[in-house]
């Protein structure tokens, strides 16, 4: 599959995190470098997402939950609970991605790195996430040395 990168305005699309699994945790840990208008759902709350700024739901998702949101990342630990989010998340037009499952992604999220008002993102179409993380790290390390000048 392929994807478009894009830039989403993030003031027009309230964002969701479902499940307080492992990867729901780095999702919400690489969203807060970004925004804090995110709402973390899941029935117990971490406490490293506590930290994050996010508003918290301390509960189960339930249907209503997904109301006047755009973009939602489901990451609960139950397969067949994120596919039932997902469709649910489709009927009403919003994009999903469940964590680690490529067909239920509507989108992925690349590494990026920011400066100022210059965002970089590098991506693999999800196929080979460890490369673009890698890619990305080179391209900080190029810019905090200053060799690559974002000027």
């Amino acid at each position: 599959m392929n994807y478009l990168p894009i830039a989403l305005a993030l003031a027009e699309a309230p964002i969701v995190i479902i499940g307080g699994s492992d990867e729901g945790v780095r999702k919400a840990q690489r969203l807060a470098r970004i925004t804090t208008d995110v709402t973390f759902i899941a029935p117990h709350i971490p406490d490293c997402v506590r930290s994050l700024g996010f508003t918290l739901k301390e509960k189960v998702f339930e249907p209503n939950d997904l109301n006047e949101v755009k973009i939602v990342f489901i990451c609960t630990d139950d397969t067949r609970r994120n596919h039932d989010i997902y469709r649910m998340a489709h009927q009403r037009g919003i994009l999903a991605c469940v964590c680690d499952d490529k067909p239920y992604c509507d989108f992925i999220s690349p590494a990026i790195v920011r400066q100022d008002n210059i965002t970089i993102a590098v991506g693999s179409d999800g196929l080979d996430v460890r490369r673009s993380i890698r890619i990305r790290n080179r391209i900080k390390v190029l810019i905090e040395s200053g060799l690559l000048d974002m000027s």
